[in-house]
């Protein structure tokens, strides 16, 4: 005879994994929250667990909201998490690209600038000027604004170049 019931391991794993993502679920923005259509009651749990403070009762909060997560459908929930954790990592690549062709910049001033734009196929002239800026600068404190300028720029060329591509 064959058991087609899941243990009480399994069921318990799959218990602890429902809370977990419900947790997850109280760190979302509000618009994000809204569109994965939940339960009222699931929402009223997650906003509740948002105003506690005490550590007990949230902790008692977040296994009600497990509770309540056996009735919610979790593909759509995972499938948010996962384009969010997507595009938190490529918004992490996009800033440390940033900050690699800015050093590269401030070394190698109008070659790297030539460099960059072909990269990204973006002429800004700006880019020229700051680093032509940079070069004539004898502060630390110019330097330093100079620098963060210099970085918003390269930034937003490939910030847009991410979007458009």
């Amino acid at each position: 005879m064959t058991d087609s019931k899941p243990s009480k391991s399994e069921r318990k794993r799959s218990q602890t994994m429902l809370q977990d993502l419900g947790e997850q679920l109280i760190g979302l923005q509000d618009d994000l929250l809204d569109s994965l259509a939940l339960d009222e009651r699931l929402c009223a749990a997650i906003l509740e667990a948002r105003r506690m403070k005490s550590h007990e009762a949230l902790r008692r909060q977040k296994q009600y909201i497990g509770k309540l997560m056996r009735d919610a459908d979790a593909e759509p929930i995972n499938a948010l998490l996962a384009q969010l954790k997507t595009d938190e990592r490529r918004q992490m690549r996009v800033f440390a690209n940033a900050e690699r062709w800015r050093d590269r910049i401030v070394k190698g001033g109008r070659e790297a600038v030539q460099a960059f734009e072909a990269e990204t196929g973006h002429t800004d002239p700006e880019l020229t000027r700051l680093v032509d800026e940079l070069d004539r600068c004898h502060s630390d404190r110019m330097e330093s604004t100079l620098r963060r300028k210099l970085f918003r720029r390269i930034h937003a060329t490939l910030v847009a170049g991410v979007t458009d591509g």
